[in-house]
């Protein structure tokens, strides 16, 4: 009882602080602090590579491509308006071996939404994969990281494992390169870490996908001189 309530009053917290500060979960310390059992963390031997905001025929191939030069699989957080666009380039990414996760249908703030919405928006994408690949997708990402209760309610009606991220890129900056995505993944890539990129700029700054496709062969690199594998949520052990 004691950990609902305080789950309950950091929930409560969390959308406080967003409401005011809605950026703050770009502050890793805070994410850490609020959501530690969203973070994706693993088994110690591992780090798992996750990709938002696709599928994308502009670039989650080139993506994919890579992926299997370097021989990994990774979980895909797909948004439902996407899926509808170009379920070919999603069944690519399934038929490829990936996972396939939910990012909600649209790529929209939960903070400010009614829980009706949330919940049609989240079983739209659902229904969506599912149909495409005809498979259930078992994890969910809220657009943004932000979560609350009724984010929360309707993934576990659907039977979603609500997960965030350890560890980020920034890949999303029209700034961002090959080179301070890696830097941004290493300030807090540890052993059980989920990594976030994206395989798509649909809602990032354009071509901001290329920094993220010239990281991936350092960050297996680095990955691999730590003695981890880089693996799909569903190989993590979390």
């Amino acid at each position: 009882m004691d950990k609902v309530i305080r789950f309950g009053v950091g929930l409560a917290t969390a959308e406080s602080l967003y409401r005011s500060f809605p950026a703050l979960n770009s502050i890793p310390q805070l994410r850490r602090s609020l959501w530690p059992q969203f973070l994706g963390t693993g088994s110690a031997t591992t780090v798992a590579l996750t990709f938002d905001d696709g599928p994308d025929p502009k670039s989650t191939p080139l993506i994919l491509d890579k992926l299997d030069q370097l021989g990994v699989k990774a979980t895909f957080f797909c948004l439902g308006e996407m899926v509808e666009r170009y379920p070919y380039v999603l069944k690519d990414v399934h038929d490829r071996g990936h996972d396939i996760a939910l990012h909600g249908n649209w790529h929209r703030n939960h903070l400010f939404r009614s829980a009706k919405s949330i919940r049609y928006d989240m079983e739209r994408g659902f229904d969506t994969i599912r149909s495409t690949v005809s498979s259930e997708p078992v994890y969910f990402r809220p657009p943004y990281g932000v979560i609350t209760r009724p984010t929360l309610a309707t993934a576990a009606s659907l039977g979603l494992r609500t997960v965030l991220w350890g560890t980020w890129g920034r890949d999303w900056r029209s700034a961002a390169t090959p080179a301070s995505v890696l830097k941004d993944l290493k300030s807090n890539l540890e052993a059980g870490s989920t990594i976030l990129l994206h395989d798509s700029d649909c809602t990032s700054a354009p071509g901001s996908f290329k920094s993220t496709l010239g990281a991936l062969e350092p960050l297996h690199s680095l990955v691999g001189m730590n003695g981890w594998r880089m693996v799909p949520l569903s190989e993590h052990g979390f």
